[in-house]
């Protein structure tokens, strides 16, 4: 065990929020930062989900920094490897890699009222104190495993989508994959591709329109990095695009009239691209659109009328070493079984502890639901942030617009703090709790609360997962750090 570090700020990740970040708190002049990541390279979900077929669902010029623009993206939407090769770009462009700490996971963190520091215990024994931490390790770092009877004794093979085993050879093979979400809709045309027999098990119907992507041409590459404005235009053009889908999901009746006429275009497309009877029974979504995520793909449809393809929509009873058992008492022998059940995206932080003011842990606070005042800070725990934190996730537009918003709010934070002579600052009880009662009014509205079982909200049945508005909205509520909504040591929390 080494002595104690020390720097005024401890950022956790290095994916898109903590690369981005990094690179804001240095041109506002905040240097002294030290980054922690449990792996051995930078790129977060984009890093560990290499699987075939995994790409980004928001086009590339949103998809990417405002201030650090990339003219020569291959395609419309990019694909895991280009983006993982962005944020790698990203951290070179910026002259982080020095100030990151590779294979270094923070397993909790407690903050010392006497000292005003964040004191991070280290994976391997190793203690790092800060003056401000800053969590970016998302929603979607935790893959979820599906509790069935069973699972470990499965005598083949067996791995989820975020560690595909690229070793394992498809061809020949009997194939389960458990799961249709936004992963699984990506990867199971490859596997239908190779392997002999695949069978989807599948719980809900998604819904999975057209992907409108496209290769870009080096003429209009050369133009984008010819021509700046241009790339700029398009990415505005992008945003424009996008940001009216939100009315889509805000329960208004605009909202209401415009997703019916967006399902009854989905629906003339299932229908021409599914003929048989019994198939289109089986992929026909039974949820309103919109309540759990729209997912994209131009491949996915055409894998599933392969004859060696089957849809079981029979629940799972429990998995036996020759395969899997459905309700309905029958064994489906395989070879192998491919989760793509995604993450644990309501369990934000875990499985890192995090400990406040009198000892208050953050798990324990968030027992029915993650909250936190603009999904960014929680009362109790002084100069504490998190990017894409509670209620900070978007259906309709791209993420990074959103994260950019938090990441200029912090660096007003972490200015205010410096300014003010204060050791700490954490959002006073009355503010983040008015706020949150905002935000769970209005999801109540939204066509997210009309009762699927999604990834969105937690067994309880609490939205803890998406932002209920447009992301201006957003953007101008985190435009500026608001000091009065915060109280310094010695002040009374409301």
């Amino acid at each position: 065990m080494s002595e104690p570090t020390a720097s005024s700020i401890a950022v956790i990740g290095t994916g898109f929020g903590g690369i981005g970040m990094a690179a804001q708190l240095k041109a506002a002049g905040f240097d002294d930062f030290v980054i922690f990541e449990k792996a051995d390279g930078v790129g977060g979900v984009w890093r560990d989900n290499e699987y075939p077929g995994a790409e980004c669902d928001v086009p590339s010029h949103l998809y990417s920094f405002s201030f650090a623009l990339k003219p020569d993206w291959s395609r419309r939407f990019a694909g895991q490897q280009e983006i993982l090769d962005y944020l790698n770009e990203c951290a070179d462009r910026f002259d982080l890699r020095g100030s990151i700490r590779f294979g270094t996971e923070v397993v909790d963190a407690a903050f010392d009222e006497t000292a005003g520091e964040w004191v991070l215990h280290l994976a391997g024994g190793d203690t790092h104190r800060a003056r401000i931490l800053i969590a970016a390790t998302g929603q979607l770092s935790r893959p979820a495993y599906p509790k069935i009877p069973g699972i470990d004794e499965f005598a083949g093979t067996m791995f989820h989508s975020s560690t595909w085993d690229h070793d394992y050879a498809f061809e020949g093979k009997d194939v389960a994959v458990i799961g249709t979400g936004a992963s699984a809709i990506q990867f199971v045309p490859h596997i239908a591709a190779r392997a002999d027999r695949l069978e989807l098990f599948q719980r809900h119907a998604p819904h999975v329109i057209a992907k409108p992507d496209y290769p870009y041409r080096a003429r209009t590459i050369a133009a984008f990095r010819r021509f700046p404005a241009l790339l700029r235009a398009s990415r505005l053009a992008t945003y424009a695009w996008l940001e009216p889908r939100g009315f889509g999901f805000n329960g208004s009746r605009l909202g209401e009239l415009l997703i019916r006429l967006f399902e009854k275009r989905y629906l003339r497309g299932l229908r021409k691209q599914i003929t048989d009877p019994a198939l289109l029974a089986k992929v026909t979504p039974t949820d309103p659109m919109g309540c759990k995520r729209i997912l994209m793909s131009n491949d996915y449809y055409p894998a599933l009328v392969g004859d060696h393809v089957d849809v079981v929509t029979d629940g799972i009873a429990k998995i036996v070493p020759e395969g899997i058992v459905t309700v309905d008492g029958r064994t489906h022998e395989v070879d192998a079984i491919v989760l793509g059940t995604g993450f644990a995206a309501t369990e934000f932080l875990a499985p890192m502890t995090v400990t406040g003011l009198g000892g208050a842990d953050l798990g324990e606070v968030w027992r029915d639901g993650a909250h936190a005042y603009l999904g960014l800070a929680v009362p109790g725990f002084p100069n504490f942030f998190m990017l894409y934190g509670p209620n900070t996730n978007l259906s309709h537009n791209s993420i990074v617009y959103m994260l950019e918003s938090q990441f200029s709010y912090v660096v007003d934070a972490v200015a205010d703090l410096a300014d003010s002579g204060a050791d700490w600052l954490t959002v006073r009880r009355d503010v983040e709790d008015a706020y949150n009662d905002d935000i769970q009014a209005q999801l109540a509205t939204t066509v997210w609360a009309t009762g699927c079982d999604g990834w969105y909200t937690t067994e309880s049945g609490r939205n803890t997962q998406n932002w209920p508005g447009f992301t201006f909205k957003y953007r101008a509520a985190t435009r500026e750090f608001d000091p009065s909504a915060y109280a310094a040591p010695g002040a009374t929390q409301a």
